[in-house]
């Protein structure tokens, strides 16, 4: 069996990775929305068990509430899971972790339109959704191994 071992970036990668987001925007902004799109979800998803920013129950719609099986308080802690598998898939993968928090920005978007009081929280859902697409879009580009070799060999 062999053990992988998890080495911190050198100073010489990070300077690389420094002069390649003050050289390529694009990619500036691909890093900005990868650690936004990881640490974010985590953060929210683990504060489902806590509360201490929201009681998240209010935001569940009450349609919602009457389909799951159990009460608004276990579906705001599977939400809460859900929410923390997709920021650590945008961490590993971030093309399809994007698409995830994308697609489920997009039910809270419809959750939140379907009954008064959260239509403002709704629309920043929606920029937020739009900010995923644009990660998933940038990863393309920037995501792979490929990528990362192409910029480090020039080629």
């Amino acid at each position: 069996m062999t053990t992988t071992e998890l080495h911190p970036p050198s100073a010489h990668g990070m300077n690389e990775i420094a002069h390649r987001v003050r050289t390529e925007p694009a990619y500036g902004a691909y890093l900005l929305l990868r650690v936004g799109f990881t640490v974010l979800p985590i953060v929210v998803g683990a504060d489902k068990f806590a509360n201490l920013l929201t009681d998240w129950q209010q935001y569940l719609a009450p349609w919602i509430a009457a389909l799951v099986p159990f009460s608004a308080h276990q579906a705001m802690l599977v939400v809460g899971v859900i929410e923390i598998v997709a920021g650590i898939t945008v961490a590993v993968k971030p093309r399809y972790g994007a698409l995830l928090v994308a697609a489920w920005l997009a039910g809270i978007v419809i959750s939140l339109l379907s009954y008064p009081g959260f239509f403002d929280v709704a629309l920043r859902d929606f920029g937020l959704m739009l900010g995923a697409l644009s990660l998933a879009w940038l990863a393309t580009a920037y995501g792979s191994a490929r990528s990362r070799r192409r910029s480090t060999t020039g080629s």
